[in-house]
């Protein structure tokens, strides 16, 4: 552990240590007797000695010691023992055993021993190392006392310094400090880090100088782990006029994921409102605690490893094992258990992953504890199947925990089913075989159509298609001129059903299947036709959506269809431009169920309402999956599996395409340094993850992508191009331009073929090339697939979660970066005011609007409480309009930045400007008003001086 240094004088206990590490700067030693197998009288009577004191007063067998060059000669002659001097030196750390003393020991040479040539003098080094040590011990003790209560008495001390030393406002919540050093130039300041809830500060009084930095999380553009000549890892921070480098953590993992956290939670809070209801923990900032920022960290984590809805919340994770009988052994990995569902998941990733939403939950009941299945619980479902998990801690608050939530599901759920199989689960012997399901053909999907849509919405609901349109449009050429190659076709397809039979019968065929690395591969070689809607929807779980929501659809269709509006019209000029080529969607049946479809979401979810590249992607699922169904997966890819991607500004495919910058950078290196700027690839593949590939390649070999997409989510997008960039490398990297990248991958997408489909192939309709150009040789769909997953399919949903953080950062910055020049380019021209100084009044501007303050001077408008009103950030109005004012942060603006004041009448002059700005009456002003005013009022101003002098 850490010592807090104490000095040791070395001249009379040379013979009680051996020094087995040295450095210029540090010494590690071995107490004699420790570790030696006979030996020397000196080292039997040391141990000796150590082993009959009492515990309180034994020496712990390993130390480090701290030495200043110049004040202590030191030879390793002899067993490394130091040979005179009568100096001081200082113990800094003690082991009990090797392995924890060389885990301090690596620390210091990771962290502190290259910085220490900076200094001057030894002094300085002594001081500086002393004061590190002390600040690691106050960091230690904290932590281990956060773990026992939930204010510590040392928290309740950083919070006291944090107050008196920042001066904010009480409202201003420290949610955690580290101690770390912040580099000035190749200088080290050691001192302390507070993270706030809208600010990152450091504190440092070192050698007589203090050192105070703030910086709001708004104004953070990059936050990244760094490394330079001194040291292996830093964190940067980077605002728009200076980088700053932090170092020497206890934890530097913990501090950076809470930094993350911290800066996406207020940029998001802040800078992107269209999606903030979704998400009601970032509705109480001055309520965030560290444990609510880790909590939120694994529920995120959680709900994208599942793909699960954003409401659904965590309530326990605990390590146990699973019965999977398809390998006859137990399988370590973790439960999770939240609102509504129970899932597994092995620690081996991808060996095996489990979805049991309670609603298809029958009983969960406590084994009898045994040596061979120690604290088991029996998971029973519907469909016959039963999952044994054991080696659960605490497994009765678990159950008990387990159980309410199940009664809340059932007391809610409105689908009824055929009790007879719950009674024929409860009766029979619990698990082992998951062979029982064999003759259960989706269950769950042919109850929910039979039993929910047919019965409860034919009489009150428009008329909805009750098949999938690929099953009714088949193509006008479907029968292969060759009769043999027809019947390849449709035999392969048989193998494939065939395959896909068997698995079920082993995994199960209900949303509740055991998820292995074997379906995985069945899916890679494409999902057959017949069974290509009922597996997404199960892949998706849009199945549970589906049987918790009879009647859900045919109500949104029935308040929704007639009504005209912005959404309509635009939905209206896309239902011809969807699949064009499809037979389905030249005929009025498939239009209109397209545009129920489109209609009924965005009636559900006006904050998305309707963007392009939804009719593409509805257009496919409602080819392979009944006109509900296709409705339930829409909400599924929309509200979970692409999060953000469809709302006014597409912040989570912007996302994506900088983490897809970085994926190239590491993957694809070459490509990365021949394209200096990634950006234009960027361009080119953001209809790839729009669409799923849909858009710029033909539909029969996109549908193979859209299979892999519903069972690995966006990682299979992701790996999917970096195979198509890395087959086109060579090409990319003698091309010339932008223009003639682009005609490098879409003659290769346009040519990529599924030589296994049993229909006849559609070209895509955004084609580059024309049909009489020269031949250019096909790629199969299947073999870019499999190169996808071996190459680049090692990316795991938590690296990709937190490319996404990292990246999400630079997007919504880079949104308001653009959004302010766009306000500036309009406004320039109609003011006179220099530019400079008009960037500076935007910041203002801003900071008022969004009650956060960029400037110190403005640190009173972050915790006003926010008062109900027409909103102030709007980002789907005009770029000058976005931000907006009311009259009491009018008040503000103006008597800050007016040339004069009038004493107590300021505050009414500022009333009457603002009632004469506020034309249309909705108590808001937008920028352009304000600074129009400001401008005059410095004519003006301008002029009486002017009259004033003569």
């Amino acid at each position: 552990m850490w010592l807090k240094p104490e000095e040791v004088l070395l001249k009379n206990a040379l013979k009680l240590w051996v020094t087995q590490k040295s450095s210029c700067y540090f010494i590690l030693q071995r107490r004699r007797g420790h570790g030696e197998g006979g030996g020397r009288l000196t080292g039997r009577l040391v141990g000796a000695l150590d082993a009959v004191l009492d515990s309180n007063a034994r020496v712990a067998p390993f130390r480090i010691l701290l030495q200043v060059p110049g004040s202590q000669v030191y030879s390793p002659i002899a067993c490394g023992e130091l040979l005179s001097g009568s100096d001081v030196y200082w113990a800094i750390a003690t082991g009990a055993t090797l392995e924890e003393i060389n885990q301090h020991w690596d620390w210091l040479e990771q962290n502190l021993l290259h910085t220490l040539s900076v200094f001057d003098n030894k002094d300085d080094i002594a001081s500086f190392v002393k004061g590190k040590v002390k600040a690691l011990i106050a960091e230690e003790t904290s932590s281990r006392l956060a773990e026992q209560e939930e204010e510590p008495e040392k928290f309740r001390e950083a919070l006291v310094k944090f107050e008196a030393r920042f001066n904010f406002p009480e409202a201003e919540k420290l949610v955690t400090y580290y101690s770390c050093c912040c580099w000035k130039g190749r200088v080290p300041r050691q001192g302390w880090l507070y993270l706030s809830i809208n600010h990152l500060c450091f504190y440092s009084f070192f050698l007589g100088k203090e050192l105070k930095l703030v910086v709001p999380w708004v104004d953070i553009q990059k936050l990244e782990r760094t490394s330079n000549v001194f040291l292996t890892d830093t964190i940067r921070i980077t605002t728009q006029n200076k980088e700053r480098d932090f170092s020497m953590f206890l934890n530097l993992d913990e501090v950076f994921k809470i930094m993350e956290q911290l800066a996406d939670v207020t940029l998001r809070r802040l800078l992107d409102n269209e999606v903030f209801d979704l998400d009601p923990d970032l509705q109480e900032p001055s309520q965030i605690t560290k444990r609510d920022l880790e909590a939120r960290a694994q529920n995120e984590f959680f709900r994208a490893f599942f793909r699960l809805p954003r409401q659904e919340r965590l309530h326990a994770v605990v390590d146990c094992s699973l019965w999977t009988p398809f390998s006859r052994c137990h399988t370590v990995g973790r439960m999770f258990a939240s609102d509504r569902y129970v899932c597994f998941a092995s620690k081996e990733d991808g060996c095996c992953n489990v979805i049991l939403p309670l609603r298809e939950v029958v009983s969960i009941e406590k084994m009898e504890d045994t040596s061979l299945l120690p604290n088991p619980i029996i998971i029973s479902i519907r469909s016959k199947m039963a999952f044994q998990f054991i080696e659960l801690k605490d497994r009765e608050s678990l159950v008990e925990g387990l159980l309410v939530r199940l009664k809340q599901v059932h007391a809610n759920r409105p689908v009824h089913y055929d009790t007879s199989q719950d009674e024929d689960m409860q009766t029979s012997p619990v698990f082992h075989s998951t062979s029982m399901c064999s003759d259960h053909k989706f269950g769950d999907l042919e109850m929910v159509s039979s039993q929910n849509s047919e019965e409860s919405d034919k009489e009150k609901s428009p008329r909805l298609h009750p098949e999938a349109l690929i099953s009714v449009f088949q193509q006008a050429g479907s029968q292969s001129p060759d009769s043999r190659m027809h019947f390849h076709l449709q035999s392969r397809e048989q193998i494939k059903i065939s395959l896909w039979n068997d698995h079920f019968v082993e995994y199960g065929r209900t949303v509740c299947m055991f998820r292995t690395e074997k379906i995985r591969k069945l899916v890679a070689m494409g999902i057959p036709e017949s069974l290509r809607g009922k597996l997404w929807l199960l892949f998706s779980d849009a199945v549970t959506d589906l049987a918790s929501h009879p009647g859900y659809y045919g109500n949104l269709v029935e308040e929704s269809m007639g009504k005209c509006c912005l959404v309509t019209e635009e939905i209206e000029r896309d239902l011809h431009r969807s699949l064009p080529e499809h037979p389905a969607f030249q005929n009025e049946t498939g239009i209109a169920a397209l545009r129920r479809v489109l209609t009924a979401y965005a009636h559900r979810n006006p904050k998305i309402g309707y963007c392009q590249s939804m009719n593409i992607l509805t257009s496919v699922l409602l080819l392979y999956a009944k006109e509900e169904e296709a409705f339930w997966l829409l909400v599924a890819v929309c509200e979970r599996m692409l999060p953000d991607y469809f709302n006014h500004r597409v912040i989570g495919a912007q996302v994506d395409q900088s983490v897809f910058e970085e994926l190239i950078k590491e993957h694809l290196p070459e490509l990365a340094e021949h394209m200096n700027d990634l950006s234009a690839l960027a361009s080119i593949s953001l209809s790839w993850f729009l669409t799923l590939f849909l858009s710029i390649m033909p539909l029969e070999s996109a549908v193979s992508v859209v299979d892999c997409f519903f069972y690995d989510g966006i990682k299979a997008i992701f790996q999917l191009g970096l195979a198509v960039l890395e087959a086109n490398a060579q090409g990319l990297c003698s091309s010339k331009d932008d223009g003639q990248a682009l005609m490098v991958l879409s003659r290769f997408l346009d040519h990529v073929k599924n030589e296994d489909s049993p229909g006849p192939p559609i070209g895509s309709h955004h084609a580059f090339f024309a049909d009489d150009q020269e031949p250019y040789p096909g790629t199969d769909i299947a073999d870019l697939i499999r190169d996808s997953y071996e190459k680049f399919g090692d990316q795991s949903v938590e690296q990709i979660e937190h490319l996404r953080c990292k990246h999400r950062i630079r997007v919504l910055q880079g949104h308001e970066d653009t959004t302010k020049q766009n306000v500036l380019r309009v406004v320039i021209p109609e003011v006179s005011i220099l530019p400079e100084d008009l960037e500076e009044l935007y910041d203002l501007f801003k900071a008022q609007s969004l009650h956060v303050s960029h400037r110190e001077h403005m640190m009173s408008c972050y915790w006003e409480q926010p008062r109900p009103m027409a909103p102030r950030h709007d980002p789907s109005r005009p770029y000058a309009e976005q931000y907006r004012i009311d009259a009491r942060q009018f008040a503000h603006l103006f008597q800050l930045v007016s040339p004069w004041t009038c004493g107590a009448h300021t505050e009414i002059l500022a009333e009457r400007t603002f009632r004469l700005l506020d034309d249309n009456m909705d108590h808001l002003i937008e920028f352009k008003a304000f600074v129009s005013c400001l401008g005059r009022t410095l004519w003006v101003f301008t002029a009486m001086l002017c009259i004033m002098e003569k």
